[in-house]
């Protein structure tokens, strides 16, 4: 099972992209975020025309969330008030839903902007009420997989300066630790399983500074986890490089994991 996830910072402006990649790659799922897009006028037909299902929740110019499925997804659950203890504003940032026995959650992290805003705080509670969400409806001997733009490089090869960077909200010691509570409820970076310690390896390269995915100064942010009964039977991960250099990318690209189900 071929499982990918990709911020496509627009699922309007990078559709052409995003089909033709499908038509290339032919994952069974395709997680997707930053769409970007009213759920009115998400291209779902598209995507139907192309052989997949897909669901989705939006929102105009901010966030969003989809998932493409070869398999008609089951259980879905979307919305503001799911992640428990209340106070999650109406933001479209989580998605989930059960395809072909796996449970797919599918997220826009946060960002958080700086350190000193409340929205760093708001990162910090949202990642916490993830995990507690996870302990309410999963359990780590299950099938389940978490993917998207979690907004966080947990480890300092995953971005291209760890010491400048490393009180940006992305690389954050706070933010870091927030991810770890999550990855220790029983997930598996299946990345970090099949390459360890490799170096130079990112998802995201920031078009706001000229030359970055040249001179490959990015962050790994975007990821692939499973609990363990799944990332014993992973035996392949990649991130495409080569989307990112396409015309008119996102600043952000594929991440693939392939299993053997």
């Amino acid at each position: 099972m071929k499982i990918a996830t990709f911020n496509c910072n627009s699922v309007r402006v990078r559709l052409d992209q995003i089909l033709d990649w499908l038509a290339r790659e032919a994952p069974d799922v395709l997680c997707l975020q930053e769409t970007k897009v009213q759920d009115p006028d998400f291209p779902a037909a598209a995507f139907r025309e192309a052989g997949y299902h897909v669901v989705f929740r939006g929102q105009k110019t901010y966030a969003g969330v989809a998932i493409a499925s070869r398999e008609e997804p089951q259980s879905v659950a979307y919305g503001p008030g799911f992640i428990p203890d209340g106070g999650e504003p109406d933001e479209a940032r989580l998605i989930r839903a059960r395809i072909a026995g796996i449970d797919v959650l599918n997220s826009y992290v946060p960002q958080g902007r700086s350190a000193d805003s409340p929205h760093f705080a708001y990162k910090l509670e949202w990642l916490r009420r993830f995990r507690r969400l996870l302990e309410r409806d999963y359990s780590p001997d299950q099938p389940v997989v978490w993917c998207g733009d979690l907004n966080v490089a947990p480890e300092p090869i995953d971005v291209h300066d760890p010491t400048r960077l490393k009180d940006h909200v992305d690389f954050h010691p706070l933010a870091r630790a927030a991810l770890e509570e999550v990855r220790a409820w029983g997930f598996v970076d299946v990345y970090r399983l099949l390459c360890p310690g490799a170096p130079g390896h990112y998802t995201f390269w920031d078009y706001r500074f000229s030359g970055t995915v040249e001179r490959n100064r990015g962050w790994r942010v975007d990821h692939v986890w499973a609990t363990r009964p799944l990332a014993e039977r992973v035996r392949r991960a990649r991130i495409d490089v080569e989307a990112r250099k396409a015309e008119r990318p996102s600043d952000h690209t594929f991440v693939v994991a392939e299993f053997d189900l």
